[in-house]
This record gives structure tokens, sequence and C-alpha cells, in this order.
């Protein structure tokens, strides 16, 4: 072959060494550029905002960790223990049907408790009253009584207003002057979303409860009582009338209804479920038995007009009752 074809070749060679490590040298640089991004430092202004975020966050969740003390210790002594007695039976007959009911409920205004139907109505859903009265016999209410925490004796109580078409029920609480100054539960503006943090109050279990976390005296002497307005009466006199609190978090918003994991039991029925700020966003209602993650409650949009139906009572009958000017 002629010595004179090596020399053509060197130059394409040495042109495309060349080019290689142009390319090269670019996405080395554009690599030192993205790594630059990415891990250097970020400006002053930048690194202020993310402080200040995660602050946010650490403050939101001490709130949500101090939250049920927080409403127990401010809002305790609005949210009372519900007694009843009923019947349901025909005239001029031994009544066919005669218990007992507990249950929570909470003050909502000026001389107003919230709390469900079925603690203000309680044959309201339950199957054997409902059969009884579809044979013409008449339910009937013999006491409904309320005890509030820091009080020593209960006050008489009333129904105001009840849902049409939902568990939900407003009483009237006994005029005096001390009830007068019983703080109303703040009621949440906004919609709940499912995932916030709630605390459910009430009085699970009713007496039993009460008396279970009793001192160790008070315990021994009422807990196989049967009498439970007894043991409630001998509670509210040693000052032992004392909600519960549980905390668990929303599960789903369905309409009006709230599906929770904060456990509750018998008695709990009525109780103001609070969100995180200390809000009431609704009613304890229900529990499915067995399992923990479906506690129901109702929406605290559907009680405002319950309460404004009650008030609108509470003036009328206060102009009937006021002496006219003449």
């Amino acid at each position: 072959m002629p010595d004179n074809i090596q020399p053509e070749e060197e130059p394409v060679c040495t042109a495309w060494q060349r080019l290689v490590q142009g390319v090269l040298g670019v996405f080395l640089l554009m690599g030192t550029g993205f790594m630059g991004y990415y891990y250097w430092p970020p400006p002053t202004d930048k690194l202020h905002e993310q402080v200040q975020e995660l602050s946010q966050q650490v403050d939101q969740l001490k709130q949500e960790q101090a939250m049920p003390a927080m409403v127990l210790n401010r809002y305790r002594n609005s949210i009372c223990y519900i007694f009843g007695v009923y019947q349901v039976g025909f005239a001029q007959q031994r009544p066919a049907l005669r218990a007992r009911i507990s249950g929570t409920g909470f003050v909502v205004a000026d001389g107003l408790l919230a709390t469900n139907r079925h603690v203000a109505e309680p044959w309201y859903g339950d199957p054997e009253s409902a059969v009884l009265i579809r044979k013409g016999a008449t339910p009937r209410l013999e006491k409904l009584l309320a005890f509030f925490p820091g009080f020593p004796t209960p006050v008489d109580i009333s129904p105001a207003a009840f849902s049409a078409n939902g568990d939900l029920a407003v009483l009237r609480i006994e005029d005096s002057l001390a009830m007068h100054q019983l703080r109303p539960l703040p009621l949440a503006e906004n919609r709940p979303e499912p995932g916030e943090l709630v605390a459910v109050m009430g009085y699970p279990m009713g007496v039993l409860g009460m008396v279970a976390k009793s001192p160790s005296a008070v315990y021994e002497r009422l807990a196989f009582r049967r009498d439970d307005q007894g043991a409630a009466n001998e509670l509210a006199a040693l000052s032992l009338i004392r909600p519960s609190a549980t905390c668990g978090h929303l599960g789903d918003v369905v309409g009006d209804k709230l599906i929770y994991d904060a456990p509750t039991a018998h008695g709990g029925s009525g109780g103001p479920v609070f969100n995180s700020r200390g809000e009431v966003i609704g009613i304890n209602a229900a529990y499915i038995d067995g399992f923990s993650g479906s506690t129901l409650g109702i929406s605290i949009d559907a009680l405002r007009p319950l309460i404004q139906a009650a008030q609108k009572q509470n003036l009328a009958t206060a102009k009937e009752q006021s002496p006219s000017k003449k």
C-alpha cells in the first residue's frame, strides 16, 4: 500500500477525538450544573420558607396532641350525663315496657342542650317499642335528668325540637341562674375533611363507666348498686360526674354522616365530636360493635336548624309569659 495514504487518515481521527471530547465536556458541564442545582444550599429566602413550614407543622402536631386535654379542661362542665326512664303501654293497664336510658348532652346555646333523638325520645328507633306503638300503645317519658360536672344535683330537661328525619334533638334545661352560666360549645363553620384528628367526649357505659374510674372507696360502695339514678346522685354530690375523651381520625364524610375510629360505647350517644381546633363538628350517634373503625356521628350542620327552632320557641314562650304593658 502506498505510504502517502496514512497522513490523510490522521486528521479524521483527530477531529473525531476532539468531537468526542467536546461532547463529553458539554455533558460534564451539564452534570455539574444539575448537581449544583440540587445540592447547592438554597437561597436564604427559600431556606426561611422551609423553616417556617416545618415550624407550622410542628405547631400543628403540638396542637393536635394537646387538643383532648384542652377541650376537656375548657368545656367539661358543659357536657352532661343524661338519665331517663320511659314507658310504653296501653290505657288503664300496667306499662308493657318500662326502661332506663343513658346518654350524653352538651350546651349549644343559653338554656339548650344537643343530644340524639333516641336519648331524648328513647322509643325512637327501638324495635320493641315500635311493635307496641303499632298496636296502639302510647310512649311516655317518666323523667329526664341532666347531671352536669360541678353541680351537686341534677336538673330537669325537656324536649324542645326533634329532627324529622335524623337522630338529633335539642332539649330545654330547667331555668336556673347556674345553668345560664354554662359555656356553649363552639360549633365548626367549615365542613370536616377525612383524615382529620377527632375527639369524642361523653359518658360511655353511663354510671358504670363513671363508677369504674372513681376512688376505691366510692367504687366499692357503688359498683354493684342497680339504682343508676341513686348512684348518679352520689357521684354528683362527690363531684365525680366527669366525661371521658377518646381520640381517633375521621375516616369519611357521607352527606350528614361522619365515620371515625374514636371508640365509644352505650351512654356516649349524644356527645360532641371535636376537631383538632376544639370545634364541634358533629354529634356522636352510634357504633358498630366489633369493628373499631365504624363509629358514626351526625354533622353539626344538621343540628343548626333545630337550635334556631328551639330558640324561636323560647322567645315566643317568654313573650307569652311576660306581663302585657298597659
